[in-house]
């Protein structure tokens, strides 16, 4: 795979990181799609036995880095299967080669490539950074959405918005459940409060799509405890670029690791209210 063109701007250019994060996903997506073809090969498992990490996983996020060393030698990388380069640019770019990777092994069309380019930013999210461009590729649906700061969101090129229902009684919540024993039981308590509350529940298994759907107005609000920066780099900014709100733990913590709650700025409180039963 040959590497994407150098963008022609400076790094504080949110709208060309973005579309260099456009075309990394892109071709990524069909790396793995075309791996995908081949047969999946599990290498490793992380947090449990069921918390797996393919050879496409890995290959993903080598061709990645490896563009992004080419076109932005002076940015920093962090990917989920263990990519950490220190950057003196600013940009730090947070990679998830396949979230979803479940969804990846089963053949279910609900996985992509995110990636996002990122600079500090310590009351922004629990990580201490905030993306200011970025991408997710679902290759299954030919879907890539895209999102730079102040610039809005766009699906293939169409700008799109969430749906904005405030009301909770009717409004299509996703979520996610981690690989840990200990935190499913918890995360299944979050689900007994708030499924007589809400229309409905869906968990799809990779939550940059999750943010993604929320953006395009397929679902109406998305929670989740337990994600990791890869998890929600480029869907945040997606997501916010598209109308949404994003709430951490409280008022006073940044999203995140801990939570992360996303919907319209009217039905996000309540959303978080009821899933943490406050």
């Amino acid at each position: 795979m040959t590497a994407p063109r150098t963008p022609e701007a400076a790094p504080a250019d949110a709208a060309a990181l973005a579309d260099f994060a456009g075309e990394l996903a892109e071709r990524a997506a069909r790396l793995i799609l075309d791996l995908r073809s081949q047969g999946v090969e599990v290498a490793a498992s992380k947090s449990s036995a069921v918390d797996i990490v393919t050879h496409a996983d890995r290959e993903s996020e080598r061709v990645i880095v490896e563009a992004i060393r080419i076109a932005r030698p002076d940015d920093g990388v962090l990917g989920e299967e263990g990519t950490g380069i220190e950057g003196t640019s600013g940009i730090t770019w947070v990679i998830d080669p396949i979230d979803g990777t479940v969804n990846y092994l089963y053949n279910l069309p609900a996985y992509c490539v995110s990636i996002a380019a990122t600079v500090a930013d310590p009351g922004a999210f629990a990580d201490g950074r905030r993306a200011i461009a970025g991408a997710v590729c679902n290759p299954r649906t030919g879907e890539l959405f895209v999102a730079h700061q102040g610039g809005g969101t766009t699906r293939n090129g169409e700008p799109i918005r969430i749906s904005g229902k405030t009301e909770l009684a009717t409004a299509l919540v996703g979520t996610g459940f981690g690989y840990t024993v200990e935190r499913r039981i918890e995360q299944a308590a979050q689900v007994s409060r708030l499924l007589p509350r809400a229309r409905d529940i869906r968990r799809m298994g990779s939550a940059a799509y999750d943010l993604c759907m929320l953006a395009a107005g397929r679902l109406d609000a998305y929670y989740e405890r337990g994600l990791q920066p890869w998890d929600y780099a480029a869907g945040a900014l997606i997501a916010r670029e598209a109308g949404a709100e994003i709430l951490g733990h409280t008022d006073g913590t940044a999203p995140g690791e801990p939570f992360l709650c996303a919907a319209a700025p009217g039905l996000a409180p309540e959303l978080r209210e009821i899933v943490l039963g406050d």
